[in-house]
């Protein structure tokens, strides 16, 4: 494993409150490394021959580190710093003038010794140490702190009231460990213990606080710590563990062989949990197991009976190459802060005892002790090692004045925060633990690295794909998407990856309009905007349209890229941009012999963006584009297609002749056929004409009279069984030339047209009989002639063939006489199935004298049928009645009169409207509404009263009497008759009397 370096200085800021190292740290680190060569120090602390070479692929760091700042830097310039102490809210820190200062995460001093509520903010401080301070000590809730120094004393302080106790002990004492549950027992128990070998428990009784010796003659006491009720306590013998809560000594672990005297170095002793101690001594580690053992109900442990035992057990242990200045947990691993001081060759008194001794390749014994030469000591190095001693991580950091400093002059504490949680290699956000690296001039923080620390790592060393991948997973804060795309971006451009580049934008740069908006001009001055255009977004967000209309010019003036031009104009909304810059921009390239077609389509669309729909109209209908008909519909352009026939022609030859006829007003026939008759060089041209003149014969025949003789020739050549209806609606061709083309193209029975129109029948007549042996068609030809000269020489031209005589035979029946065709037919000829044309030509003569006499005589029985009918229906009356009469009828029978009322009522407003009189009575002249009484209308539109003609009649018949009334016999029958159907025997007076 190749562990990768990082190193830490004074550039490095201090910590705040909740905030984790970024971006800044790493570029300062970066810088401590850039300072370390120039100082000539190698880049690799393990001095394996790594210099001068490349790994291929280098480790991610597990720390990352920070200068503590604050008040360190003021109080350390005139001071030096000898111990340290971490609690979940402080820092106490200890120096060589016996101070301790209450610092807060930031390295800004909060008291020296207390701290309590300080009006304006002014900071108490006690000088209660007057020689180095060798070890500190909070309790469990952070409330206390103790302190032991050179000079014999022990000083317990409380931050939040004003207590304050000290104890003499006239002997340096070099390490205190408070009661872990200090603040919330009374009686304020702590170990301490020195030079003098002796280890103390100091308590409070009832007599005041008392020493209680629980070890004593194994040399001086170098290390204690306290956990729940275990005591672990190191002297010159080894490591002891006591158990409070049974009071008895559950342990003991041999000091390791070889081990550096007090003076150089001291052990460490850490609780990693409640169960786990790691002991580091020298070049040793070693990690001792807590468990406890269930006895039986008879068995007894010292001098009181017990139910349970502690055992401690060696799980993991294992062999340094340098110096343990401080050991510290990590997770499932550790963090060793190493010393690797350099080695002296050749000095006087160099033991031959070999340097495996010693536990490091880079010592030699002398007297028995490891030995540094002053003034050459190596930075010191964090490493983070499994159990096994397997390297994870190693990082030398750039302390000020290392090269002078021992193994003892630097020490390590970390803050195992509460709740914190280590899973799968991650802490909990926050939870994370911070490791303090101290030396006489320095605090350094060291802290896991966390998610935006791999990601600041990865772009480092330009690995920007998995820097974005790790972000896209969700690692880091949300705003760091932006800052991983921005650097991911300008890699890829420097690196000349424009596509590349433009491909992620829509993913780095999402909704931010600004970002959007740097970019796109940030192409277009490295003049490689062509391939962002497709990325750039239209919504969410729209850009400003300047930034729209810089794409598309850049894709208009580069020809490899018009086909994207033509598709970004029609995919873009047209509301977002200007047309007229980029139409500025192409109509230039027009003149060009090399313009594309590609070019031409996006130039009308920004035609029709810019609402230029006429010039759009032009560059389609050039183009040839099939949907310009539905354009010209659907902006109203029929009026603009004058000049543009043969395009459209050429395009859809039937729309645009639909197109020409229905704006005849607007493109005469004149104007459509000189842009055709133009454009002889078409192939189609003719064809063209021919279906315009064609169309527009049929909707006005007259339109283009002045061209009906070239319509002849298109007929003939194109639609030949149009010509012939043509020749019979048009008057406008000249019948010579019509003849010739005829001739010419062998059109029969248009030449028999022809030449009935040019009053030569005859000649037509032969064409019939002598080409086309059309029997029918002569005989037809020669009825509407209405000529008798003509079916002369009709009769004359089929007497020399057989079968034109039968033919002439079948159709003889109502145009010439049977008898008169036979007598002509020469002597001998053989006629095919003669006898039968004289039969059918004698039953169809028949039948035709038989019709003709049944349907006179059905002609004259209609006559007088109708004749008579309409005599009768003449001379009857139509009686209305009066409204009594009307209602009367009604009371006797409602249904039947409901009908004839109906009927009558119809019938009566009919001859109102017609009566001579004006609606009075003809006899006695007064108006029928005067007198309440029915009256009686005739089909003569003579109308009466009932009275009046009752009167008048009965003049009438005396009258008769006297004269005779033989004169009326036929019509008293019919009377009769009348009276017999129904109707009322009345005449009209007028009518009879003028009849008479």
């Amino acid at each position: 494993m190749a562990p990768g370096k990082a190193t830490a200085n004074g550039g490095l800021r201090p910590p705040s409150s909740g905030e984790s190292a970024d971006g800044d740290d790493e570029r300062e680190e970066g810088e401590e490394v850039d300072d370390a060569e120039e100082e000539g120090e190698p880049p690799s602390a393990n001095g394996e021959g790594q210099e001068g070479q490349e790994e291929d692929e280098e480790d991610e760091p597990r720390l990352k580190y920070q200068r503590m700042g604050g008040s360190i830097p003021s109080l350390l310039s005139n001071d030096s710093a000898s111990a340290i102490a971490v609690a979940e809210r402080m820092i106490a820190l200890g120096t060589h003038d016996g101070a301790v200062h209450i610092l807060d995460f930031q390295g800004n001093q909060i008291a020296r010794f207390v701290l309590v509520h300080i009006p304006n903010g002014e900071i108490k401080e006690f000088s209660a140490h007057t020689a180095t301070v060798n070890d500190l000590s909070f309790d469990s809730e952070g409330e206390y702190i103790g302190s032991c120094s050179n000079d014999g004393t022990v000083v317990v302080n409380s931050l939040f009231t004003d207590e304050m106790l000290k104890f003499e002990y006239h002997r340096p004492m070099k390490t205190i460990a408070l009661d872990p549950d200090y603040a919330r027992k009374s009686s304020r128990r702590f170990i301490t213990g020195g030079l003098a070998g002796n280890l103390f428990l100091n308590a409070k009784g009832w007599l005041g606080y008392r020493d209680q010796i629980l070890h004593s003659g194994e040399g001086p006491i170098h290390a204690v710590r306290w956990r729940t009720s275990l005591i672990a306590w190191a002297n010159d013998a080894g490591v002891k563990v006591y158990d409070m809560a049974n009071e008895q000594r559950i342990t003991f672990i041999e000091k390791p062989r070889g081990s550096p005297r007090p003076e150089l170095l001291l052990p460490h002793l850490v609780w990693q949990d409640d169960v786990l101690l790691v002991i580091a001594w020298g070049t040793t580690v070693k990690i001792a197991a807590i468990r406890t053992i269930s006895l039986g109900s008879n068995a007894t442990q010292g001098r009181f009976p017990s139910s349970s035992t502690k055992q401690v057990d060696i799980v993991a242990s294992f062999q340094a190459s340098y110096y343990i200045s401080g050991i510290a947990p990590y997770g499932d691993a550790l963090v060793i802060l190493a010393y690797i001081p350099e080695e002296v060759n050749g000095e006087k008194g160099a033991s031959t005892v070999p340097r495996q001794a010693c536990g490091v390749t880079n010592l030699y014994m002398l007297n028995t002790q490891c030995y540094v030469k002053q003034g050459t000591a190596q930075r010191p190095e964090v490493r983070v090692v499994t159990w096994k001693n397997d390297e994870l991580a190693t990082d030398a950091l750039s302390i000020h004045g290392f090269e002078h400093y021992k193994a003892k002059d630097y020490a390590l504490s970390y803050a195992p925060f509460s709740g914190s949680s280590y899973a799968g290699g991650q802490w909990a956000a926050g939870d994370e633990p911070l490791y303090y690296i101290v030396s006489p001039k320095d605090v350094v923080i060291a802290k896991p690295r966390d998610a935006e620390d791999h990601i600041s790592w990865l772009l480092q060393r330009g690995w920007h794909e998995k820097a974005l991948a790790a972000v896209e997973s969700g690692q880091g804060r949300t705003e760091l998407l932006d800052e991983v795309g921005a650097t991911y971006l300008d890699h890829l451009i420097l690196e000349r990856k424009y596509a590349e580049a433009a491909s992620l934008c829509p993913k780095l740069l999402r909704g931010s309009t600004s970002s959007w908006e740097r970019w796109v001009f940030h192409f277009a001055h490295l003049r490689q905007l062509p391939v962002l255009v497709p990325y750039i977004p239209t919504s969410n967000p729209q850009l400003r349209d300047t930034a729209y209309e810089v794409a598309l010019v850049s894709l208009a003036t580069n020809p490899s890229f018009h086909k994207e031009l033509l598709s970004t104009v029609k995919s873009w909304p047209s509301n977002i941009y200007s047309a007229m810059p980029v139409i500025s921009a192409i109509e230039p390239q027009l003149k060009s012999p090399s313009v594309t077609e590609t070019l031409k389509e996006a130039l009308a669309e920004l035609y029709v963006v810019d609402k230029k729909y006429e010039k759009a109209l032009g560059l389609y209908a050039e183009l040839k584009k099939p949907e310009i008909f539905e354009f010209i519909e659907r902006h109203k352009l029929q009026d603009a297609v004058h000049d543009k026939v043969v395009y459209l022609m050429e395009l859809d030859a039937k729309r645009s002749v639909t197109l020409f006829i229905q704006r005849q007003a607007t493109i005469s026939p004149f104007e459509v056929m000189s842009q055709l008759m133009d454009s002889k060089n078409k192939a189609d041209y003719r064809y063209f004409i021919h279906l315009y003149l064609h169309s527009l014969f049929e909707d006005d025949p007259n339109a283009g009279k002045d061209f009906h003789d070239l319509q002849v020739e298109l007929y003939a050549e194109y639609e030949p069984l149009m010509l012939l209806p043509f020749l019979r609606s048009s008057q406008h061709y000249r019948l010579d030339k019509a003849q010739e083309v005829c001739v010419k193209k062998n059109l029969l029975r248009e030449q028999v047209f022809i030449l009935g129109r040019m009053g030569i029948p005859k000649q037509a007549l032969s064409v019939l009989i002598n080409k086309l042996e059309d029997m029918e068609g002569a005989i037809e030809f020669v009825t509407l002639q209405n000529d008798n000269e003509l079916w002369e020489e009709l009769i004359k031209q089929s007497l020399s063939k057989p079968k034109m005589v039968a033919k002439l035979l079948e159709h003889t029946v109502g145009n010439l006489d049977p008898l008169y065709i036979v007598n002509m037919v020469p002597q001998g000829m053989h006629i095919p199935r003669l006898r039968d044309h004289l039969v059918k030509i004698i039953t169809d003569y028949r039948t035709e004298t038989s019709l003709r006499h049944g349907c006179n005589d059905i002609l004259k029985a209609d006559c007088v049928n109708l004749l008579v009918k309409y005599y009768n229906e003449a001379r009857h009356a139509i009686c209305i009645s009066s409204e009594e009469d009307e209602a009367q009828s009604e009371r006797q029978s409602s249904s039947s009169l409901r009908s004839a009322s109906k009927t009558d009522s119809v019938k009566a407003v009919g001859v109102k409207s017609k009566m001579r009189a004006g609606g009075r009575c003809c006899m006695c002249f007064d108006p029928f509404i005067i007198q309440n009484v029915s009256v009686v209308a005739f089909f003569c539109c003579h109308a009466y009263h009932v009275t009046c003609l009752a009167s008048a009649t009965d003049a009438l018949s005396s009258d008769i009497k006297r004269t005779g009334a033989s004169s009326y016999a036929s019509e008293s029958d019919e009377d009769d008759d009348d009276t017999q159907s129904g109707a009322p025997g009345m005449r009209c007076i007028l009518c009879t009397t003028a009849a008479s």
